[in-house]
């Protein structure tokens, strides 16, 4: 008898988003949302979200909390969005409040959610935040399941947000009002990463060296006695800081142990228990595209890829609601 062959990956490329020429190239993508005059009119646009936020103090468990931002919507469709920024970002980076603002207006309640020791958080935990503590943002949707009652949960995520999120709906014990997770970019490989911004463009390493160690540093002011960072601090480059955090501040044996705790190729997403979208560039200079196929394929997966869009850029204009939130409120509406 002839073996069946094992299920493709179902994916597809978005045949509607094509941006202009002159905002093709990934760094411009990746870049220019952050940037004035966008990040301007993102803010202008998120007024109203920002006026009805009201911060929630999350209980995680363990003794960990982490704060978000709650915009009840006076339209509300009893539909929650949770969002949840990238790596150094937070629940003010202006994807997010792009997103938000989008949603917001189509009638969701928003809950913008801010990782450990982001957002200025940093004197909220005493243990440093690592892309490992998955408890952390389970433990979030808990709490937010709780205080939101009979809403359905929408989850989207960016990039390190995204690959939090997936796998966290690949978890037991993820709450029942969950509708379906979409990812933006997220991070599939994390040494795959890290090598891309070791060997590519040096302005995202030197930012994220910049933004991290800034971090860190609000941290050892939070904790005195606790944390002396001068050693991860002097070195200047994200795989010597990753080792020195892996070797002092966690458990693991070393950073390719760490790095692979977050992975979410192989068969990390195949208990999958909601559905759940990807949106993947393949000119993302951050993320390789090539580690899609690397993902196991599971009936609730689907991704979609497009030729241009950088790292969670996807723009379509400066004055313009960007292809990843269109995208976003098209997957909620389908779940």
């Amino acid at each position: 008898m002839t073996q069946a062959p094992p299920p493709a990956l179902a994916q597809q490329h978005a045949a509607d988003y094509q941006p202009p020429a002159w905002l093709r190239g990934s760094h411009l993508q990746s870049i220019l949302p952050s940037l004035p005059p966008r990040r301007y009119w993102t803010q202008w646009r998120a007024r109203a979200l920002i006026a009805a936020a009201r911060p929630w103090m999350l209980d995680c468990g363990d003794g960990v909390r982490l704060q978000a931002w709650h915009s009840a919507n006076p339209a509300s469709l009893q539909r929650t969005a949770v969002l949840l920024h990238g790596w150094e970002g937070s629940a003010d980076s202006c994807y997010v409040l792009s997103l938000a603002t989008l949603l917001y207006a189509q009638g969701y309640d928003i809950v913008r959610l801010n990782l450990r020791d982001h957002g200025g958080t940093q004197p909220l935990n005493r243990g440093l935040f690592h892309s490992c503590r998955l408890g952390d943002v389970t433990g979030a949707l808990r709490a937010i399941a709780g205080l939101c009652g009979t809403h359905s949960l929408y989850l989207a995520g960016f990039s390190l947000g995204g690959n939090f999120l997936l796998r966290a709906c690949a978890e037991p014990g993820l709450p029942s009002g969950v509708a379906g997770v979409v990812a933006i970019s997220p991070v599939l490989d994390p040494d795959h990463t890290l090598r891309a911004l070791e060997e590519g463009w040096p302005v995202y390493h030197a930012y994220f060296v910049r933004r991290w160690s800034r971090s860190l540093r609000f941290k050892q002011r939070c904790w005195p006695g606790v944390y002396d960072f001068t050693e991860l601090l002097r070195s200047r480059s994200l795989r010597i800081m990753t080792d020195v955090l892996v070797r002092e501040c966690t458990d693991f044996a070393d950073s390719a142990a760490y790095l692979d705790g977050y992975s979410i190729t192989g068969a990390r997403l195949q208990t999958l228990s909601v559905p759940a979208r990807i949106l993947a560039a393949d000119d993302d200079p951050i993320i390789p595209a090539a580690g899609l196929v690397r993902l196991s394929p599971t009936p609730l997966l689907r991704i979609t890829r497009t030729a241009h869009g950088g790292h969670c850029g996807f723009l379509s204009g400066v004055f313009a609601p960007a292809y990843a939130d269109l995208y976003a409120a098209g997957q909620f509406a389908r779940f």
